[in-house]
């Protein structure tokens, strides 16, 4: 499926919503709790605004679903998923690991995704069948899951550790962890573009909308990893998310109790 207009469009908002969200970072920013406890600022909501405004505008018959409200049923079959800053925490604490999430779903299958964190100046995105990129330091490359093939020598990435003991399987993740050469939680989009690129081998989020995982599924499969939730599915709607070299997919599935 051709989506150049689409991609480009997306990578082109990418950049543009991040900007906006560090002109407000560096005027001052404070947030305002949601009614799940998780914080929102007005940045959050003008970068969803401008992001939403560009889509309709282009694509007026496409549906959308952001994490700040935007939900309009399309005429097209095609609906954008919306997160204008994933990781809120980390903004709004000035720690530069936040990033915004545009993907693009076309009859219940995400085609393509773009992740972008504005502080570190990198990018990544990827459609289906075109494979997975990233732009870091100004140059693009395509990028890959490792080859890394045992525990032992891989890097695994936990999120949502704070919820840690309200989450299913937790009697068994201090043993799961034990397993692994090191552990990390830097962070949910970043962790999940290390998979992509090669840096991190198992990423679990016990946590997770539709859209904080619509674009690592597509980059996820782009770049040679799998993905499911904790019932096995390929599926966004799951409300939580797993990625992780093939080699390590039996391990990750015996964790989750799905074999």
């Amino acid at each position: 499926m051709a989506l150049e207009q689409e991609l480009e469009l997306a990578r082109s908002l990418g950049r543009r919503a991040g900007e906006l969200a560090l002109e407000h970072r560096r005027a001052g920013i404070s947030a305002e709790d949601k009614p799940d406890d998780s914080p929102v600022t007005v940045a959050d909501r003008e970068c969803e605004e401008l992001i939403v405004g560009a889509v309709t505008a282009a694509f007026p018959d496409d549906g959308l679903l952001g994490e700040e409200g935007a939900c309009r049923d399309g005429r097209s079959g095609r609906r954008w998923i919306i997160d204008p800053i994933d990781g809120t925490k980390d903004y709004v604490r000035g720690n530069r690991i936040w990033c915004n999430l545009i993907a693009l779903e076309v009859a219940g299958v995400v085609e393509l995704g773009v992740c972008t964190f504005p502080a570190l100046g990198e990018s990544y995105w990827a459609a289906r069948g075109q494979g997975a990129w990233r732009t870091q330091n100004g140059q693009t490359s395509r990028i890959h899951c490792s080859s890394i093939d045992r525990a032992g020598r891989a890097v695994l990435c936990v999120n949502s550790l704070e919820k840690a003991m309200k989450k299913p399987h937790s009697e068994k993740l201090l043993g799961f962890l034990n397993q692994f050469w090191t552990v990390r939680s830097m962070g949910g989009a970043l962790d999940a573009m290390s998979a992509c690129a090669g840096q991190v081998d198992v990423w679990v989020e016990s946590s997770a909308k539709p859209w904080d995982v619509a674009v690592v599924q597509v980059m996820a499969r782009e770049a040679g990893l799998r993905f499911f939730d904790y019932t096995g599915a390929d599926t966004i709607y799951g409300g939580n998310a797993v990625v992780c070299v093939p080699a390590l997919e039996p391990l990750t599935r015996a964790f989750l109790g799905l074999v």
